[in-house]
């Protein structure tokens, strides 16, 4: 942080932290608290920034703040180096530590894993396979918190359908489908596009289209026959209709998808507008706008083919050859403009299919690493910048509020982004680690740079001398040819 950000010389005692720091630092004002009716309403994911709330994604890179934090003249002489040092034994120890929850999570979903390679030779029940859903389910969401992810509710997928689509598409999500599904994101921001107005005569006009910079989708279908039960109970359908219903809803669903696996997508820049975009099952429907023009177009073409071939028609009996060759016409005229619907609708899936190929990101297991690795670095930064306080400022737990606006203030004045810091989180594993310790009183007790790294430096020791065997109850292995994994 800045030189006068967090030194901890010359300062009026009299004064709380945030004052302290905000006069030192030449912080923004304290932000006015949200009104209590404000943070109990829901948030709209396709609201504006500024009424959005902010997120604790942290947009930097570790390798960026590690350079600002570790300057010579913000430390004592001597200090930065060390300080530097331990912040790198720090971002190692936080890699090892989520390698070691990557271990356990792979083993748990090979069971679901549609791309998996290896052959399985361990049977589950479907009571083990249940345990084993929620332990991915559940596994993979608390990654997701970690990297400060945002959850987005399912239902409010159904509220985007009715929005206008940024790439004009109409699209249905049948939500039923889906036995589990998870969605979340991070970095909700803007991006510029230009197109074509008419108001400017074709010219073309720029302007902002809400994004999200990371979309992830985790999913599991109900099995068939859980949701034909289903529609003959909500619809009042034989068994008959209802597995119909269920085949044509599946037939928009690619062929290799099976509902006993478990599907982890990661996308990137996804318009708020075209989530819906992301699923499996999503179908492609006609908009308003397309049914009116192909409707006139359907219509004057073949009353003008009709009108047409009315007069030959009445000539059937003098002459059936020119009588045929009318309905003929007329039979090909109706071709074209059915033809017409078909190849509209082709282009809406080949727009869908082309924008989705350059947004995807990752599949499956590939996703879980991804969001590790950055489970990973949102700590190690939120933890560099806490300690960076700590280790210079004496503090108590009454200061942490203070702490932590100015701690986002620096993140906004120096890098131009606002963001809701996670100081309790980074606390929590700074304590747990030992880093900092907190007496009865509150006073928080914070290692010096290099003890703090020599401390890391002995937990390193004797991680794997402490490191436990993984363990899972559920399944057996057995004896005999193994199969593929479904």
């Amino acid at each position: 942080m800045a030189a006068t950000d967090f030194a901890s010389g010359r300062m009026r005692r009299k004064q709380s932290l945030y004052d302290r720091l905000s006069d030192l630092a030449d912080l923004d004002p304290k932000p006015a608290a949200m009104p209590e009716d404000a943070a109990r309403e829901p948030i709209d994911i396709l609201a504006p920034d500024d009424k959005r709330k902010r997120e604790r994604f942290i947009p930097v890179t570790r390798f960026a703040l590690l350079d600002r934090l570790t300057q010579t003249h913000l430390w004592a002489p001597g200090r930065a180096a060390e300080a530097r040092r331990f912040f790198r034994y720090l971002d190692y120890w936080r890699q090892q530590q989520y390698f070691s929850m990557l271990l356990e999570l792979e083993q748990t979903y090979e069971a679901f894993s549609p791309d998996s390679d290896l052959l399985m030779t361990r049977k589950f029940s479907d009571d083990d396979r249940e345990v084993l859903q929620h332990r991915v389910f559940e596994g993979v969401e608390s990654l997701l918190v970690r990297a400060n992810y945002e959850r987005i509710d399912p239902n409010d997928v159904e509220v985007i359908l009715t929005r206008e689509s940024h790439y004009g598409l109409d699209l249905f999500v049948d939500m039923k489908a889906f036995e589990r599904i998870a969605i979340y994101y991070r970095g909700a921001s803007n991006r510029k596009y230009e197109k074509r107005s008419l108001r400017k005569f074709l010219h073309k006009e720029e302007f902002d289209v809400p994004i999200f910079q990371r979309l992830f989708l985790m999913f599991k279908l109900k099995t068939t026959e859980t949701r034909v039960e289903e529609v003959m109970r909500e619809k009042k359908m034989s068994r008959d209709a209802a597995e119909k219903w269920v085949e044509h809803r599946r037939q928009h669903l690619p062929p290799s998808i099976n509902d006993r696996n478990i599907y982890l997508k990661l996308f990137k820049n996804i318009p708020r507008t075209d989530v819906e975009m992301i699923f499996p099952n999503t179908e492609v429907r006609f908009r308003a706008m397309d049914k009116l023009r192909l409707g006139v177009t359907a219509g004057g073409g073949l009353g003008m083919g009709a009108v047409g071939a009315a007069g030959k028609l009445a000539l059937v009996l003098s002459n059936p050859i020119a009588a045929i060759g009318a309905l003929a016409g007329l039979g090909g005229i109706a071709v074209r403009q059915a033809m017409g619907f078909l190849n509209q609708k082709q282009r809406y899936m080949v727009v869908m299919a082309q924008n989705l190929y350059f947004h995807t990101m990752a599949d499956n297991r590939g996703v879980i690493l991804k969001i590790a690795a950055r489970g990973a670095e949102e700590d190690v930064k939120e933890e560099m910048l806490l300690y960076s306080v700590l280790a210079k400022e004496p503090a108590t737990r009454a200061d942490l509020p203070s702490i932590d606006l100015a701690i986002e203030n620096y993140l906004t004045r120096t890098f131009g982004m606002k963001i809701d810091f996670e100081i309790d989180d980074a606390l929590d594993r700074l304590i747990r680690d030992g880093i900092v310790t907190e007496k009865p009183d509150g006073t928080f007790v914070t290692l010096p740079p290099a003890e703090a790294a020599k401390h890391i430096d002995d937990k390193w020791d004797l991680f794997l001398d402490h490191l436990p065997d993984p363990i899972t109850s559920e399944g057996y292995e057995y004896e005999g040819k193994s199969v593929p994994n479904p």
